[in-house]
């Protein structure tokens, strides 16, 4: 039977179809049986609007197929429905975990209409820039022998983009830039370049500049002229019914007005001169539109103004026309230019025949470096230290187009990155096991001259890894705030060091540098000795990472004693309510920054005072005891002064420095009525063998004090007990 052409045609077009679709079918197919060796039947992707199952929302990437999914966030987050394969549902599954999302809940067993399947919750990362994404599931072999299995589903996160232009003025002139807004829904999935199209009428390129995007465009033609902008995404988006992937969005055409300059505008094949020394004198080879009045083998001159007098910046030499209608020429540069300040004028005997443009770039020349570190502000000090990450800023000139490198640092992206012909900004990271002492700054593998100095950090540390020993246990002396109350003797004071306290995994301190003040001081506080110990170099033990950098021979080696830094006064010498002050502080001259400051003030507490005291008691009241029959009373009149030796114990209060408590208990003798100047009587004189206990004013600055006396003993002459009290008076000198 003999087929119609049409009918032919409509057989091809169909296999031709049957042949395109069939590794797709192929592929979402075997995603979705029980064969043996996969782990999944299905897997359903919910954002917060919309269900994507792995049977039916996938596409060919890579001719792989991948579950696709619209997000409208960078972090956006999803929950995983997973229905694992008939043959696998006994084992659990388990989500390898990725550093392209977060898995906020873990793989939970459910159960639901389609059968068993898990359930997890996972925040996305950086949609836009992660690539290759993708989930693993793996299962754990089991005691019957089955194997370890892992199946990968890939991901293709795609959204929606839009970007339009709006030319408020759609006038341009041949060979001048002009920059155009462009506006977008999502600025970070539009694909920009610095390379400009060529060969157009109207050239253009797409730039991110200050949080928005730009379009360039510089006209090579005059009339109406049509733009066409073709841009690309970062990420893509889906056509003809969510089966093909695309990364070009709907093109942008605009209508410009392109207009002549009054001169006749000649385009050349390079765009970017060098100013130096070869280009000076020996000249660049260029190629220029042929200007038709051109003459070879003659030199032209090329200036900024199109004015006579102008500022010398090229020669142009016409070597040899070209097949192309261009002009093969030597370029020899004398000045520099920027396109965006002016047109190039070549001139023939002082008037402008033609008009170009390009740039004229002084040689990469770094004229100073500065540093930021951490937190702080821009500094002309190059020293930088190992382990930290700092940002260097280097100006000069022509520094957008060379290619710095910094030599064993590692170079970190940065979005506060500035780069310009002035300035340049990078962001390095110093190795924390760096053994150099400078890092060179190379352009493109040729050194600089400029270099950033390696020093080892030397900031100050919490003086908690000093401790210090006077009779108990070592303490940090950050641990002793406040005076110290010792009521023993203090047989010296030992000052420790914990090198091993003062770097960590984390941060460098480097070598501390301590001063220490040491002041004693008598009960009445009256200087004793004033001793200060400089340039104490404490140093981070071989557990720091740094340790073989640190080593120095004014590293301090034991501890420090005191009474070998003491003269004649040592501390087990010193009487009681003495004070030892030591203050310890970092020496300010080897910091940038304030140190830190601890002191410690040891007191030579004592509980108790022995000491003789004699006092006048006045109106004293007694009573003897074993009175003799006969006797009505055996109360004593109110005696006169008395005369009191006592030796006695005093108090001192166990919270308060060098301060009595209000009472004394002593034994001594007592003369009752020893100051009775009555000649003709000697009744109630007499001498006892006593205990007494006193109480006296609590104020100390008091010169005459009135105590009280308590206590009694034993009568000499009359051989008989007794007891006293009342008043004395008592005068403090």
């Amino acid at each position: 039977m003999r087929l119609s052409p049409g009918f032919r045609l409509l057989r091809c077009c169909a296999l031709l179809l049957l042949l395109l679709f069939t590794p797709f079918v192929a592929a979402v197919a075997q995603s979705g049986a029980d064969e043996p060796g996969l782990l999944l039947r299905d897997l359903a992707l919910r954002t917060d609007t919309s269900r994507y199952l792995l049977s039916r929302h996938t596409v060919l990437v890579q001719n792989e197929p991948s579950l696709y999914f619209y997000y409208r966030q960078e972090d956006e987050t999803a929950e995983l429905e997973v229905y694992p394969a008939a043959t696998q549902s006994r084992r659990p599954l388990r989500l390898v975990r990725s550093a392209d999302f977060l898995l906020l809940d873990s793989l939970t067993a459910a159960t639901g209409p389609a059968g068993p399947f898990y359930r997890a919750k996972v925040r996305f990362r950086e949609l836009t820039a992660a690539r290759f994404l993708r989930l693993t599931f793996s299962q754990a072999p089991d005691s019957a022998g089955a194997p370890a299995l892992t199946q990968t589903v890939n991901l293709l996160p795609v959204t929606r983009t839009t970007l339009e232009l709006r030319a408020a003025d759609p006038e341009l002139f041949v060979g001048e830039e002009k920059v155009f807004e462009l506006s977008s829904n999502n600025l970070k999935n539009i694909r920009t370049t610095a390379d400009w199209t060529k060969g157009r009428d109207i050239d253009y390129r797409i730039t991110q500049e200050k949080g928005g995007l730009r379009l360039h465009v510089l006209p090579n033609a005059t009339g109406t002229r049509l733009l066409t902008v073709q841009p690309q995404t970062e990420r893509p988006f889906l056509t003809d019914n969510n089966r093909r992937v695309s990364y070009a969005l709907p093109p942008i055409r605009q209508e410009f007005t392109v207009k002549a300059s009054r001169l006749r505008f000649l385009s050349v094949d390079k765009k970017e001169i060098t100013l130096d020394e070869v280009s000076r004198r020996k000249g660049v080879e260029l190629i220029l539109d042929n200007g038709r009045t051109f003459d070879l083998k003659r030199t032209y001159r090329i200036e900024e103004q199109e004015e006579a007098g102008g500022s010398l910046v090229a020669e142009l030499f016409t070597r040899q026309y070209l097949t192309n209608d261009r002009v093969l020429c030597w370029l020899r540069v004398y000045n520099t230019h920027r396109q965006t300040d002016s047109y190039l004028y070549i001139k023939e005997n002082d008037q402008a025949k033609y008009i170009t443009n390009l740039n004229i770039s002084p040689k990469t020349n770094i004229t100073a470096v500065s540093v930021r570190h951490r937190g702080g502000d821009w500094t002309s000090s190059l020293n930088v230290n190992p382990g930290e990450t700092v940002d260097v800023r280097l100006e000069g000139e022509s520094l957008a187009r060379a290619r710095f490198h910094f030599e064993d640092v590692q170079v970190i992206p940065s979005d506060s990155s500035v780069r310009s012909d002035a300035a340049v900004v990078y962001r390095v990271q110093v190795p924390v096991t760096i053994d150099k002492k400078r890092i060179t700054i190379f352009n493109a593998g040729t050194p600089t001259g400029q270099s950033l100095a390696v020093r080892e950090f030397q900031r100050p540390h919490p003086l908690d890894f000093v401790s210090v020993t006077f009779g108990e246990a070592p303490r940090p002396v950050t641990r002793l705030n406040g005076p110290v109350l010792y009521d023993r003797t203090v047989s010296d004071v030992v000052f420790g060091f914990n090198s091993g306290g003062i770097d960590s995994d984390k941060q460098l301190f480097g070598k501390q540098y301590l001063i220490f003040d040491i002041r004693t001081q008598n009960a009445k506080g009256e200087l004793i000795e004033l001793r200060t110990v400089e340039n104490v170099v404490v140093c981070p033990d071989d557990n720091s990472v740094r340790a073989a950098f640190y080593q120095d021979k004014q590293c301090q080696v034991g501890n420090i004693s005191l009474n070998s830094l003491l003269g004649a006064r040592k501390t087990y010498a010193l009487e009681d309510w003495s004070t030892i002050i030591v203050t310890v502080r970092h020496n300010p001259a080897q910091y940038q920054e304030a140190g830190f400051s601890q002191k410690l003030e040891l007191v030579l507490q004592r509980r108790v005072k022995f000491d003789i005291d004699i006092s006048f008691p006045a109106g004293l009241l007694t009573k003897q005891l074993n009175a003799k029959s006969g006797e009505s009373n055996n109360y004593t009149a109110f005696s006169g002064i008395s005369l009191a030796t006592l030796a006695q114990f005093s108090f001192y209060h166990p919270t308060k420095i060098n301060k009595l408590r209000p009472y004394k208990v002593g034994a001594g003798f007592v003369a009752l009525n020893a100051f009775n100047l009555n000649p003709n009587s000697t009744a109630g004189r007499d001498l006892g063998i006593v205990v007494l206990g006193s109480v006296y004013p609590t104020r100390s600055d008091a010169k005459l004090t009135f105590p009280l006396y308590l206590g009694g003993g034993y009568l000499v002459s009359t051989g008989r007990l007794f007891f006293l009290f009342g008043p004395g008076i008592g005068v403090r000198l």
